[in-house]
């Protein structure tokens, strides 16, 4: 398992950024995974200082380093004002946790998460988020798709009249990862085995190169009674996945 999931050399980086939190961070672990952000529609983050709040949602085909490249974007562009809801195993990242509004993977949802939510939305903060809570998994036709979208996004971003802008992230993981996940499915296995190789499969995208395609925002007032919270929030994801 410590081969795995690199413990050595995960702790190694922890340990030399050690100083860091937040956005910088997450830039110095960019740097450490020598990733390169090809940005398209940057023009489309709106202004930091227009007034407003928004949420960011994206697909999820990494699982990991794909949140922490877009979340260098987003807290550079707004001077690190946002935070993520993540899985809750990330705020033993003590570089990553003051960004982190945690949500228990591994176990029952905690009775506090919906509160926690609503106070996110409430903040004064940006969120980010990946609304399928999981990494993409492989279709039967063979492509990489998030699965369905949860509509908690849609919900209290027209509750707190946040615009959602969607993202589009390219990349995917190892067949090897896929296979395992899908394997997880078909045993129906209560632990998410699948993700435990997510560092295996950070460390193989080390030097690789990404596409990052941000959408125009969505004005709150779009999302109207003509389809329910489950239905926008799928009609968002496919908006993302033609960017």
């Amino acid at each position: 398992l410590k081969k795995t999931i690199h413990q050595d050399r995960v702790n190694a980086f922890l340990w030399e950024s050690r100083e860091l939190t937040g956005t910088p961070w997450l830039k110095a672990c960019v740097d450490y995974l020598e990733m390169t952000l090809q940005i398209e529609g940057e023009e489309n983050l709106p202004a930091k200082d227009d007034g407003r709040l928004y949420t960011f949602v994206s697909n999820h085909p990494l699982g990991g380093i794909d949140g922490v490249a877009l979340g260098s974007i987003i807290g550079e562009h707004y001077d690190g004002n946002f935070r993520y809801l993540v899985n809750d195993l990330l705020m033993n990242l003590p570089g990553l946790a003051p960004l982190c509004i945690p949500i228990n993977k591994t176990g029952k949802q905690s009775r506090d998460f919906p509160a926690m939510v609503e106070a996110g939305f409430k903040s004064d903060h940006h969120m980010l988020m990946f609304p399928a809570g999981l990494c993409s998994r492989k279709q039967p036709d063979g492509e990489i798709r998030d699965l369905d979208w949860k509509k908690t996004f849609v919900s209290k971003s027209v509750e707190t009249q946040r615009d959602i802008v969607p993202i589009h992230f390219g990349g995917q993981n190892s067949d090897k990862f896929y296979n395992i996940a899908n394997w997880c499915k078909r045993l129906n296995l209560k632990f998410n085995v699948a993700m435990l190789f997510l560092v295996d499969e950070m460390y193989k995208n080390v030097g690789k190169t990404f596409r990052v395609a941000i959408g125009k925002p969505i004005p709150w007032q779009t999302f109207d009674k003509s389809k329910t919270p489950v239905q926008w929030a799928q009609w968002v994801k496919e908006q993302a996945y033609t960017l």
